[in-house]
């Protein structure tokens, strides 16, 4: 058996997160992982069947053992949500002190909230061994915008352990260069943070079946349905579509479940125009593929913020892995890479006339168009996005830190 990688996550298996399959991969390569994770019950809010408090709190999945801590479920509104943040802190913090789990290194896949970093460096730092950061979502940025939390004495607070996790953290890996840029303003050493692109899974391949084309374009969208997401464009645009005879010519696929589906589901009905859309509901990753392939086209969007230029989707990655042309709504990073590997259509966010055009275009360009616009999609998510030259990449930071025994 290989090192031992503490993975410390709040997100984890059955929920949807790319740290799952990093885990199974670094079984796969001889390591031992253990996660330290919540009660699954992300984006409905509320514990999966046969998960709770007092039920399931240890397993083993794919090689991976699993500890989760007691937390409270999401729910719906800020003050279950703040709860459902602190609880796993609060957890952590007793685990940390009475764990006898002695691991070689800890790995904190941070997505929101931060605060879920706080047990991995406190163990880390106790056990004076390295700790890996993996930063998905900036903070204090992400708390202020997409939370809504504008008290400048709060945000100083969080800015000041954001600092601390920064400071205590041997290498902090960014999914963004904006990111890294961002960091670095916040005093971080620019030899500690490292650009660091997710992956798409394996099971994320173009289809071999030739895609015919049909009477009905078909645009899909998967993943969370959240504020970051601005989906609330797509009613709009939608109905400037039907006012322009494009009604029954158009649909729109959502897959996926969270926080914002239900006024997403109002604003469709409020346009008139639920006939341009089918919701599909939470479904399996490895569902995913057949889905895009049924698709003409994969959509992505952001809210209109500056944080959002900064960010690299997942989906992202997933969309052009399985080779999908892209309408996008979003600047920046995301706008950059779209534009690079000419692989679709951006328009910028809260522009519906702009989206309009885009789609329009998408619709009516030549079979064998769209078909480069896949295949440039995939091509590029090999050489920038390939899954084992990221793994190994990591191989390489853990071994350069002289605290790794090789």
């Amino acid at each position: 058996m290989g090192k031992h990688i503490l993975v410390i996550s709040q997100y984890f298996y059955p929920e949807n997160f790319r740290i799952n399959d990093m885990c199974i991969e670094w079984v796969k390569r001889g390591y031992k992982v253990t996660v330290v994770t919540g009660i699954p019950n992300y984006p409905q809010g509320k514990f999966y069947k046969g998960y709770g408090l007092f039920k399931k709190r240890k397993e083993i999945y794919k090689g991976v053992e699993i500890v989760r801590l007691p937390i409270f479920s999401r729910g719906k509104g800020k003050i279950k949500l703040a709860l459902n943040y602190f609880s796993f802190v609060l957890s952590g913090w007793f685990w940390k002190v009475f764990t006898k789990i002695k691991p070689d290194l800890v790995f904190i896949f941070e997505v929101s909230p931060m605060t879920q970093a706080l047990p991995g460096v406190w163990l880390a730092n106790r056990r004076k061994i390295p700790c890996y950061l993996y930063v998905q979502d900036l903070w204090p940025e992400n708390l202020q915008i997409v939370g809504g939390i504008n008290n400048k004495h709060i945000l100083k607070r969080v800015g000041k352990m954001v600092d601390k996790i920064y400071s205590k953290s041997t290498k902090i890996l960014v999914t963004s260069n904006s990111f890294k840029d961002s960091i670095e303003k916040r005093g971080v050493n620019p030899e500690k943070v490292v650009y660091w692109p997710q992956y798409a899974e394996d099971f994320y391949i173009p289809s071999e079946k030739a895609k015919e084309r049909s009477e009905v374009f078909k645009v899909i969208f998967t993943g969370n349905i959240g504020k970051a997401q601005g989906l609330e464009i797509l009613p709009k645009v939608s109905k400037k579509l039907k006012e322009n005879g494009y009604e029954e010519k158009i649909k729109f696929i959502i897959v996926g479940d969270g926080r914002n589906k239900e006024s997403l589901v109002l604003d469709i009905e409020t346009q008139n125009v639920e006939s341009m859309f089918e919701f599909l509901g939470h479904r399996k990753p490895a569902e995913i593929p057949n889905l895009l392939y049924e698709a003409d086209t994969a959509f992505l969007s952001f809210s209109d913020n500056e944080l959002f230029k900064m960010t690299l989707p997942a989906k992202l990655q997933t969309y052009m892995a399985c080779g999908k042309p892209i309408l996008a709504v979003a600047s920046g990073e995301t706008e950059n890479i779209i534009n690079e590997a000419v692989c679709g259509f951006v328009s910028k966010p809260a522009d519906i006339d702009a989206l309009y055009d885009n789609i329009i275009k998408m619709m009516n360009l030549k079979h064998s168009d769209l078909e480069k616009l896949s295949i440039n999609a995939s091509e590029f998510a090999k050489k920038s996005f390939d899954k084992k030259d990221l793994m190994d990449k990591f191989d390489e930071y853990i071994y350069e830190g002289v605290l790794w025994d090789v």
